[in-house]
């Protein structure tokens, strides 16, 4: 069963979307974390601002990682290729994120800076997203 072109850049786009979320949710997962258990903050205002900022941040990222999936996946689609166990993908792209964030969080020294970490990141969704793309048929 052939999947039309425009079938796929459906899946592409409902695929970034999930990926996005995932990596949403890993974000502020780490943020609750970062804030609760591994932050001192004498002060209220500090917890929220701490709060606040981390999960802006994981935000920001998500939504590249977002486009990331997006760029990756339309360029596959016009290459013939279809994505296939999305949800799978998304939750991966999601797993990385809070794999990495977690290891970065509980021993500072793996923290690379944010060059190092936004380049492992995009490679990490390109890969994922690369990994769930399969061949046309020849029928």
């Amino acid at each position: 069963m052939a999947v039309e072109s425009g079938d796929k850049m459906r899946i592409v786009i409902y695929y970034a979307v999930w990926a996005t979320i995932c990596a949403t949710v890993a974000g502020i997962v780490i943020a609750l974390l970062h804030t609760w258990l591994f932050s001192y903050i004498p002060s209220r205002s500090g917890l929220i601002h701490t709060l606040f900022s981390d999960a802006v941040t994981a935000l920001a990222i998500a939504a590249g990682q977002g486009a990331v999936v997006l760029v990756t996946g339309s360029l596959l689609a016009q290459f013939g290729r279809a994505l296939q166990s999305t949800v799978l993908l998304g939750l991966l792209v999601g797993l990385f994120d809070f794999a990495m964030y977690f290891v970065q969080m509980a021993v500072p020294a793996a923290e690379l800076g944010w060059i190092p970490d936004i380049v492992i990141l995009v490679a990490a969704a390109v890969a994922i997203t690369v990994f769930g793309a399969i061949k046309p048929s020849t029928a």
